[in-house]
């Protein structure tokens, strides 16, 4: 009887087989990696909670991967169709031959969107008083910590990434990974760090540190620091999905640049749940001051050519590498 009910599960068992097989996914199902949850990529937040993803017939989920590495390698491994991230990654990808690289179809963000942490108030700040310090950096070849030497480097200042290296003006701390900078500039290590919003904000507010300045305001140049992308094989196979979503993130940019501060909020709650009106209109003053999101989310050449100067300046790229932008970089999706 045991050996009949046996033989009779495993039959029904092989006919559940291919019927499990045969369920279809959901074609309009897309998933993105973030880089960090920030509310510097509040457009993508406001294009989620106003339901223009839904008005596009997406239904979109957002992960958190800390770090354009990690970003990466979602996308890869097929966890993200996605990635919002440091187009460098883009650049590593292509550069180390992959064939199905990454490609960037849509710039977020326009400016450096971290800021310098200290454990005293500066008033009149400048790049002077970092002489003699040590700065927690992220992630080696990141965009923040890129952009970081990029801007002490242009200010005159002689850095180097050994913590032991007195003959310097700067030492950048690259030990540490990109989650986990805040949390040990809070524990007591090194002078400075660099944050993104709002969590530089909820430092400040704890009594752990301050705000000293906005790197991209240091930098005072457009750079293309956060970029929508997608492997190579995903655009083809997925370009009907690909550009709904980019046409709802391009609805959720206008109305934050459009829009009165106190409108948007309402929209940033979900994501942002821990932070208070005030502190949600304080951060995102502070980027909409800085022009932080672009007026057009085209990936320029221009502005492709000043991420590889900075690339390449970090030494993460031989200067006698090209990188041509038609490869790794679309427009085709943006809305004439």
């Amino acid at each position: 009887m045991k050996k009949f009910k046996y033989l009779l599960f495993c039959v029904l068992f092989s006919f559940l087989i291919p019927l499990v097989g045969c369920k279809k996914s959901d074609p309009n199902k897309i998933t993105i990696a973030e880089v960090t949850h920030s509310l510097f990529y509040a457009p993508m937040y406001v294009a989620k909670e106003k339901g223009f993803f839904k008005d596009e017939g997406l239904n979109v989920t957002i992960i958190t991967t800390p770090g354009a590495d990690k970003v990466m390698s979602a996308l890869i491994s097929k966890d993200a169709d996605i990635g919002l991230m440091g187009p460098e990654a883009s650049v590593y990808n292509y550069v180390n031959g992959n064939k199905d690289y990454a490609i960037n179809f849509a710039q977020l963000t326009q400016k450096d969107g971290s800021f310098l942490l200290g454990r005293e108030k500066i008033d009149n700040f400048s790049l002077s008083h970092l002489k003699g310090s040590t700065i927690i950096g992220g992630r080696k070849g990141g965009m923040p910590e890129m952009t970081l030497e990029y801007i002490l480097k242009k200010a005159g200042l002689s850095i180097s990434q050994d913590v032991n290296n007195k003959d310097v003006d700067v030492r950048v701390r690259t030990d540490v990974s990109f989650d986990a900078v805040t949390g040990v500039f809070v524990a007591g290590e090194s002078d400075y760090a660099t944050a993104f919003e709002p969590v530089g904000t909820q430092i400040e507010k704890a009594n752990k540190g301050y705000i000293i300045a906005s790197l991209g305001k240091l930098l005072n140049e457009n750079v293309p620091y956060t970029c929508f992308s997608s492997l190579k094989s995903t655009l083809k196979k997925r370009s009907d999905q690909i550009q709904k979503f980019t046409n709802a993130i391009i609805k959720g940019l206008d109305y934050v640049v459009t829009n009165e501060i106190k409108d948007i909020i309402p929209y940033l709650k979900t994501d942002f749940s821990s932070s208070s009106d005030e502190e949600l209109t304080k951060v995102m003053k502070n980027y909409l001051e800085i022009e932080a999101w672009p007026k057009t989310m085209s990936l320029t050449k221009e502005s492709f050519e000043k991420l590889i100067d900075i690339v390449k300046e970090a030494g993460e790229l031989d200067k006698e590498i090209k990188v041509p932008y038609e490869d790794i970089v679309t427009t085709d999706f943006i809305v004439k």
